[in-house]
């Protein structure tokens, strides 16, 4: 079986569930989003959405494919891009944390480990630039499928509770904590490098 992890762009949007696409929950303010799930714009306004998080701070999601087929998506920001954050009662999210926005898999393919494949990789991608944490805000009363993760979910992937809430508590992953001795070597060792790389000399013709 074979799995990858590929970058969210607005050409793979389209593999996304429809529900999901249309979905702006998190992307709007909440009179913003109802009034443009009412007018039929809210998938236009996701795919704007999308496009100025990755010119103006970069990869905001993965898509997880196995078999060439799209089985989950994860989706992560600063704060700063996710108006729906702070209606929650455990807000702000940390100044030095990403938020977690959501997540989902495909029900055939869950219990299989994709979803701490899909945190270990975000976190990765976080720490190469240089932030700390991830945070999320979990649904303790979680009963399907919906915008918010369950609170049980992100505690198995490694997740604290930094803000306890009996319905919505903040949730914090340190993004070292995510990563093995190997993987952490591997990083300095790219960091490394990375930094040593230089232009190749050009040869004399």
């Amino acid at each position: 079986m074979g799995r990858r992890l590929v970058p969210l762009t607005l050409d793979n949007l389209r593999d996304l569930p429809r529900r999901c696409r249309s979905c702006v929950f998190w992307e709007l303010d909440p009179v913003s989003g109802e009034a443009s799930v009412n007018a039929g714009t809210a998938e236009q306004e996701k795919e704007a959405w999308i496009s100025a998080v990755l010119l103006e701070w970069g990869s905001c999601g993965r898509v997880v494919y196995v078999d060439e087929v799209p089985v989950g998506f994860v989706l992560y920001a600063p704060p700063a891009y996710v108006p729906r954050a702070t209606a929650f009662p455990t807000s702000p999210v940390s100044p030095d944390a990403v938020q977690l926005i959501t997540s989902w898999i495909m029900p055939g393919y869950q219990g299989q480990g994709l979803g701490r494949v899909m945190v270990q990789t975000v976190a990765k991608d976080l720490l190469r630039r240089g932030f700390r944490a991830i945070e999320a805000f979990g649904d303790a009363r979680w009963e399907g499928p919906a915008c918010l993760l369950p609170a049980d979910h992100l505690l198995a992937v490694g997740f604290k509770t930094v803000r306890p809430h009996p319905v919505h508590p903040r949730l914090r992953l340190e993004l070292r904590s995510t990563l093995s001795w190997k993987e952490d070597v591997e990083l300095a060792l790219d960091r490394l490098l990375g930094g040593a790389r230089k232009e190749p000399a050009l040869r004399p013709l």
